[in-house]
């Protein structure tokens, strides 16, 4: 699913709504995810999971096509953990 398919289902659900106020309110939500995340915190969606920000330690890589060692610079990266709920509904408990 993409964003402009939750986009049009949340609006389909919802007539009373315009599909440009829907199209707001999930930006909004996605965006203060962001900037949660860009603050170190933690993002959790009961039932669903959490996102949080793991730090990748600066360390000597290797260019695949050259062999040659190339310096990777730390970075800090997305992580998703998803919640107990998710899982057994995916596993069909």
């Amino acid at each position: 699913m993409i964003r402009s398919e939750l986009i049009q289902i949340i609006a389909d659900e919802n007539p009373h709504l315009y599909q440009r106020d829907v199209e707001r309110i999930v930006n909004t939500v996605f965006e203060e995810m962001v900037r949660a995340m860009e603050r170190g915190e933690r993002v959790e969606l009961r039932g669903f999971g959490a996102f949080s920000v793991k730090k990748r330690d600066a360390r000597v890589g290797r260019n695949p096509r050259t062999g040659e060692t190339v310096q990777v610079e730390e970075k800090h990266v997305p992580f998703f953990k998803s919640g107990k709920l998710l899982r057994d509904r995916l596993n069909g408990r």
